[in-house]
């Protein structure tokens, strides 16, 4: 089997790269990433591997011929995303032109060629539900467009379309995963990552900065387990023109979480919390709670996140260590 990896150099993106070239039936993998949220650094265990070759690259630039990679791959699993609830309030504009673009170049070159594609999404789309668990097939509840945050579920939300269209015009082997709040080593909290930014943190003991009140919740899934789950649906011809949860169904508070760290981790650290409005911008509106219904993914490939919150975790303490580390 060949693969693409759109945002290959991405977090989960490097993680995913690792366990293909694993695999014995890999033949090749090519990595897409413009670098712009990605990083080499994220290929380091692999960089050298023969059956590796990375595209620095722009999805959206007319300049690369994508035709020419997709051509040559099986599989495609389409990764690249403006990602980070910072990055997307800051830059909307960007956000929804690399999101939707994107996609829609990959997709129409899995049509040409009849690939296999596998397009990320997230849980932000479900917006402003108030279920305790989310399913696919749930009404979507988007904010006010004056609110720049929802930009970015409403990109991804068309992303999901324009996947599920082409499945039934042209008959296209794509199937849809909606990530809930994947965590783990290598992950950086630069763009408002809520775990890494809190173990960089407590690690130098220095004030945790919880946003609001910190009464909102979230489920984190390990990277370990989000990966296994790309490549179990890989080859499920049942996934064709459906979506599926991806994520753990433990749910923690911020302020919760926040503490957890700090007891784990041994740290002197406080809590700061940071009105909304001061970390991100007047009238932000955040999700109170989101937790996945993964019945859907457990039913087809016996699917569940197995890693704990305490193991998520201690990885990326072990990783901020290994790069703080490193800048020294």
């Amino acid at each position: 089997m060949r693969y693409l990896i759109t945002g290959g150099a991405g977090f989960i993106g490097g993680h995913l790269a690792e366990k293909l070239l694993e695999q014995e039936n890999c033949e090749k993998v090519i990595i897409i990433d413009n670098l712009s949220t990605g990083s080499l650094d994220n290929l380091k265990a692999i960089e050298n591997h023969p059956k590796l070759q990375v595209v620095i690259a722009d999805l959206t630039d007319n300049d690369l011929n994508l035709a020419q990679y997709v051509s040559e791959i099986d599989c495609i699993y389409h990764l690249a995303a403006a990602v980070g609830v910072e990055l997307v309030v800051k830059e909307p504009g960007h956000t929804i032109y690399t999101n939707v673009h994107g996609t829609e170049r990959i997709l129409d070159e899995a049509v040409k060629f009849n690939k296999r594609i596998i397009v990320a999404s997230t849980s932000e789309v479900y917006g402003k539900s108030d279920r305790a668990y989310f399913s696919e097939t749930d009404d979507l509840l988007i904010g006010c467009p004056t609110h720049s945050r929802w930009s970015y579920a409403c990109s991804k939300l068309l992303d999901e379309f324009y996947a599920l269209a082409y499945y039934k015009s042209h008959n296209l082997a794509a199937t849809v995963v909606r990530f809930f709040n994947t965590v783990g080593p290598r992950q950086t909290g630069q763009y408002g990552m809520v775990i890494p930014r809190f173990v960089e943190a407590a690690l130098q003991n220095k004030a945790i900065r919880v946003y609001g009140d910190g009464s909102q919740s979230r489920c984190f899934c390990h990277v370990f387990d989000t990966v296994r789950a790309l490549l179990a649906l890989a080859d499920k011809q049942e996934s064709f023109g459906q979506i599926y949860n991806i994520g753990s169904q433990r749910q923690i508070s911020i302020l919760e979480l926040a503490k957890l760290i700090i007891q784990e981790l041994n740290s002197d650290s406080e809590i700061n919390l940071i009105p909304y409005e001061e970390a991100y911008e007047s009238g932000f509106e955040d999700m109170m709670h989101r937790a996945p219904n993964v019945s859907k993914i457990n039913k087809l490939i016996n699917w569940q996140a197995e890693n704990s919150l305490e193991k998520i975790i201690h990885d990326v303490k072990e990783s901020c260590l290994k790069k703080i580390s490193k800048d020294k």
